[in-house]
């Protein structure tokens, strides 16, 4: 690694994931570089998601799974027996295919992650509150309103909130799954604009089925088919010289 080279924030080698008996990823081996955007691709079903809940142990939630390979953050396997999984969770945060605020006031949604852990001083919450929305591009929409009902934002403003919901616990990697897949083309055009302000700050791992999406706001991409990764390498790279003739298929529309 080049002294101007990201640093590895997280390294995947040698994953397998199962449901059960079916064989859900297969040798995945991916590094994850530090205040990157990494944008996972691939057709419906090919275990995207299913990786991305890895990276914070989210699948431990589903019955019947197990994983087998290293997952590390910071150099610290994830799966290592003792590891403190609220902790993890909060290093690296997650924000869903569906906005998912609580059904309370917006100061409330993002002030839940610091009480539970355990901030009490209500000038720290209050500055914390201010702090994340302004980080995820809210503030000057909700400041004037910040004890009405969460539910009653657009679904832009509620995919913004869920995001200042996860900065508001200071992560440092943020976990994307299809966050733009229910917004409207103008909100999406804020989460991507918003997401190239956060990667100045934080690792970012997206996954996405639109493929300008993808071009357009990452700086890495991997194309996963049938639990495999098929190709991984900067954006630039696999979106105009793929090595793998799938790859080209599927980001040219041939498929998928």
């Amino acid at each position: 690694m080049t002294e101007s080279s990201p640093a590895i924030k997280m390294e995947i080698r040698g994953l397998h994931f199962y449901y059960g008996s079916t064989h859900a990823l297969k040798n995945i081996n991916i590094l994850i570089r530090e205040r990157q955007i990494t944008a996972l691709i691939g057709p419906s079903g090919c275990g995207k998601s299913t990786f991305l809940r890895t990276l914070n142990r989210l699948n431990e939630l589903i019955p019947h799974t197990r994983i087998e390979g290293v997952v590390t953050l910071d150099g610290e396997d994830i799966y290592q027996p003792g590891t403190d999984v609220v902790s993890l969770r909060q290093r690296v945060g997650m924000v869903f295919q569906r906005p998912n605020p609580f059904p309370k006031s917006i100061f409330e949604n993002v002030a839940f992650g610091p009480r539970v852990l355990g901030v009490r001083s209500k000038i720290e919450i209050e500055q914390k509150v201010e702090q994340s929305l302004m980080s995820a591009a809210l503030w000057p929409e909700v400041s004037d309103r910040l004890h009405s009902n969460a539910l009653s934002l657009t679904l832009g403003q509620q995919q913004r909130l869920c995001i200042a919901r996860v900065l508001a616990v200071q992560p440092e990697v943020i976990l994307m799954d299809e966050p733009c897949s229910a917004l409207d083309p103008l909100a999406t055009l804020k989460i991507e604009e918003l997401m190239q302000e956060l990667k100045k700050d934080y690792t970012i791992v997206i996954v996405t089925h639109n493929m300008q999406q993808a071009a357009r706001t990452s700086d890495w991409t991997g194309f996963f088919h049938l639990g495999e990764v098929l190709e991984y390498g900067p954006t630039e790279t696999i979106f105009t010289h793929p090595k793998d003739p799938q790859t080209e298929n599927y980001i040219t529309g041939r498929y998928g």
